[in-house]
C-alpha cells in the first residue's frame, strides 16, 4: 500500500463512504419520484423567495485543464469484464484462443474480439487502477452518473454529471442553439437533475432512421401554431412569473422548447439518418446512438453532454458463448463498429480535440477461471477509457497483477485508486468547470459539492491523461 492511498484510507475513515451491499432501499426515492414526474424536487421543497435568490457558490483556486468544450459518456451497463477487454488477462485453459491476443504498442489486446478499437489504441487512453465503491447494480450505476454515493446525504438529490455540466454552461449558448445541452441516448434510466431546475434533465431519446418523434402535428403546422397561440393568450399569467412556483415557470420553458424542436430542419439533420450511414457504425442500437452523438456535436445546436447507455454487459453465464444470446462476442461487435466510428468521424471532422469520450461500466468482474455456469460475477477492480478533449492518446495509467485482481501500480500523482469520483473530477476540469464549486442553494441548505470532499482535496482530476 502506498503512503497516498494509506493517507485517502485514513480520510475515509474520518468522512465515510457507507453504501449498502444488498438492495433494501425504498421502493421509491425522491429522485425516481421526481424523475417520473419531470420536475426538480427543490422548487417543491423551496420557497419561491429562495427559488429566485441568488444562488451563492464558493470554491478553491485550482488549476483546470480547460480543454474540451463537449462530452460524450459512455455508461457499459452490467459491468464489462475488465480482464477479457482492457486490462486482456490471458489465463491459461480459460481464455479462449479466439481472443487472438496481441501485443500493440505494449498493450496486450484480444484483437479477436475488438479489432477496429485496437488499431485505434493511439487515439485513447485506458485508466486500470480504478476501482468500485459496490456491486449492486443499480447503486454503482448511480454512483458512477452523479459521482457520488447515492445513498448518502445528499445522493437522492444529486444531479447528473451532464445537469451540471449543462448548468455550468449554460450561459454560452447562444440565442439560435435549440437543442437541449443534455441528451442521453438509449439511456431511459438515466439519473436525472436531481435538486436542479428541470431544465438540466437529460433529454431521453432513442435514435431512429425516422429521426426525433412528434416533432410534427397531424393537424399541420399553422393550425398547430395557432392552437398553441391561443393556448398561451388564456393561460399565460399562470405560466410568466407563475404565483404557482417555479415549477410551472419550467414547464413554461419546456413548452417553448419543445416547440423550437417542431418544423425545424437542424433536428432532422442531426437525429435522423438513413440505413447506409448506420452500418458504417456497426448496424445496432449502440452504433445509431453513437452516429447521433457525431450529427448532435457537428450541429452546434447548443448540446454539450451526451450521455450513452450501452449493456447488459452482466454475464454470469455463458461470457465466452459465440453465437445467440448475451455474451463478450455479441456485445462486443457493436461496442467495437460503434466507438471506432465515432472516433474516426470525430477526428476527422475535428470535433475530437474538443469532445472528451468517456466510457466506463460501475463495475469489474472476477478474474481467473469462469465460475461454474461458464461467466464471471461481480469485482471490485474495473477500468475507464477516455479519448479526445485534450486526452493524450496511446497510453495506459495504472497496472494490475497478473490476473487483474488488484493495482500493482497507480500511476498517477495520487498515488492511489482512481474512484468515479476522480472520473467525475476529470470531466469538469477538462471542460474549464472548477470541480470544488460548492453551490448553496440545495433544499437542506447544506451546501452540495460538485465533487464530494473536493474541498479538503480527497478527489481530483486525473491529469495525467493531458500529458
Amino acid at each position: 500500500m502506498t503512503k497516498q492511498q494509506d493517507q485517502f484510507d485514513r480520510r475515509l475513515r474520518k468522512y465515510p463512504h457507507p453504501h449498502q451491499w444488498g438492495f433494501n432501499r425504498r421502493h421509491v426515492n425522491r429522485r425516481q419520484f421526481f424523475s417520473a414526474a419531470g420536475v426538480a424536487g427543490s422548487y417543491l421543497l423551496l420557497d419561491p423567495a429562495r427559488a429566485r435568490a441568488q444562488v451563492r457558490v464558493t470554491s478553491q483556486e485550482v488549476t483546470m485543464q480547460n480543454k474540451a468544450k463537449n462530452v460524450i459518456f459512455i455508461l457499459l451497463t452490467g459491468a464489462p469484464s475488465h480482464v477479457d477487454t482492457f486490462d486482456l488477462k490471458v489465463t491459461p485453459g480459460t481464455t479462449p484462443a479466439g481472443f487472438g491476443p496481441t501485443l500493440i504498442n505494449g498493450v496486450n489486446w484480444p484483437t479477436g474480439l475488438l479489432p477496429k478499437l485496437g488499431e485505434r489504441l493511439g487515439d485513447i487512453a485506458i485508466v486500470r487502477s480504478m476501482r468500485a465503491w459496490a456491486l449492486v447494480h443499480l447503486l454503482a450505476q448511480q454512483w458512477t452518473q452523479v459521482g457520488r454515493n447515492p445513498a448518502a446525504a445528499l445522493g437522492d438529490i444529486a444531479p447528473n454529471i451532464g445537469s451540471i455540466v449543462a448548468l455550468e454552461l449554460e450561459k454560452q449558448r447562444t440565442p439560435s442553439q435549440i437543442f437541449p445541452s443534455f441528451i442521453a441516448l438509449n439511456a431511459q434510466g438515466a439519473a436525472g437533475p436531481g435538486y436542479l431546475s428541470g431544465n438540466y434533465a437529460p433529454f431521453k431519446v432513442t435514435p431512429s432512421t425516422t429521426g426525433l418523434p412528434n416533432t410534427t402535428n397531424s393537424e399541420g403546422q399553422t393550425r398547430a401554431t395557432n392552437m398553441y397561440a391561443r393556448l398561451r393568450a388564456i393561460d399565460e399569467p399562470l405560466r410568466v412569473n407563475s404565483p404557482l412556483g417555479k415549477s410551472v415557470s419550467d414547464y413554461d420553458a419546456f413548452y417553448q422548447s419543445a416547440r423550437n424542436l417542431m418544423y425545424n430542419p437542424s433536428v432532422d439533420t442531426a437525429f435522423k439518418f438513413t440505413a447506409s450511414e448506420a452500418s458504417r457504425y456497426g448496424s445496432s442500437g449502440f452504433g445509431n446512438a453513437c452516429l447521433v452523438a457525431k450529427q448532435l456535436l457537428a450541429a452546434n445546436q447548443g448540446t454539450r453532454f451526451i450521455q450513452i447507455n450501452y449493456g447488459n454487459w452482466d454475464m454470469h453465464n455463458d461470457i465466452y458463448e459465440t453465437t445467440a444470446g448475451q455474451n463478450l462476442y455479441t456485445l462486443g461487435r457493436p461496442l467495437d463498429n460503434g466507438l471506432a466510428a465515432l472516433l474516426d468521424d470525430l477526428k476527422s471532422t475535428g470535433l475530437l480535440k474538443d469532445t472528451l469520450v468517456v466510457m466506463v461500466g460501475e463495475f469489474g468482474r472476477t478474474v481467473g477461471a469462469l465460475n461454474g455456469a461458464g461467466g464471471r460475477d461481480h469485482f471490485l477492480q474495473q477500468f475507464c477509457v477516455f479519448a479526445g478533449g485534450g486526452v493524450q492518446g496511446g497510453k495506459v495509467i495504472g497496472k494490475t497483477n497478473e490476473t487483474g485482481s488488484d493495482v500493482t501500480e497507480f500511476g498517477w500523482s495520487r498515488d492511489r485508486y482512481i474512484r468515479p469520483e476522480d472520473v467525475e473530477a476529470t470531466i469538469y476540469s477538462a471542460l474549464g468547470i472548477n470541480w470544488t464549486s460548492i453551490r448553496y442553494d440545495d433544499p437542506f441548505g447544506r451546501g452540495f459539492e460538485y465533487v464530494p470532499y473536493a474541498e479538503s482535496d480527497l478527489y481530483g482530476p486525473i491529469n495525467e491523461l493531458f500529458s
